[in-house]
């Protein structure tokens, strides 16, 4: 009788340890899951800032366009930036296409910089204003999207995370990061 009750005892602590570890189990994968989702949510919140500065450009591009054609190679910079990042697929496709944009747009805010009659005219200088606002918020973003990658990688490469993750298939997430040449400043000769 005694050995029957030990048996039971032993078989429910057994019991016990691998509902609790099926817990764990299950909770952890579905946290990575929850990292998973907020990294999504938060490359879509870049896209829209993204796109809230694509309907910006051409606007200000135009306004810019009819005061000084000479400066076409930097028009076609950004147009073809522009339709590189709608056909992109990848999150690293868009931030390369991006990047280029950045670098095109930084010219043509160099342009503007130059021509004393472009900065008082309000069409111009009302956008500037507005795409200021939007590259702030760009860089906003990115910084906000770099820190939820950065607390899934931290959680994948942790233990007991680095086993869960292997086990489960979940692989380490690119952090967004500025194309080589960003730290210079583009050179805009007349």
């Amino acid at each position: 009788m005694i050995n029957i009750k030990k048996t039971y005892i032993v078989l429910g602590v057994i019991g016990l340890l691998i509902l609790g570890g099926l817990s764990y189990t299950v909770g952890f994968y579905n946290s990575l899951q929850t990292k998973t989702q907020g990294i999504d949510a938060q490359w879509a919140q870049v896209e829209t800032q993204y796109q809230r500065r694509f309907d910006l450009i051409p606007n200000l591009v135009n306004s810019v366009k009819g005061i000084f054609n000479q400066e076409q190679k930097v028009f076609g910079d950004i147009a073809a930036a522009r339709t590189k990042y709608g056909g992109a697929k990848t999150v690293d496709e868009k931030v390369a296409s991006a990047s280029e944009l950045d670098g095109a747009l930084s010219r043509l805010l160099v342009i503007v910089e130059n021509y004393p009659n472009l900065k008082s005219d309000t069409a111009v200088v009302g956008l500037m204003d507005e795409l200021s606002g939007t590259e702030n918020r760009v860089a906003t973003e990115r910084r906000r999207f770099n820190e939820v990658v950065q607390d899934y990688n931290t959680t994948i490469k942790r233990v007991p995370g680095s086993f869960f993750a292997v086990a489960f298939g979940f692989k380490q997430r690119p952090y967004f990061q500025a194309t080589a040449g960003a730290e210079t400043a583009p050179e805009v000769q007349f």
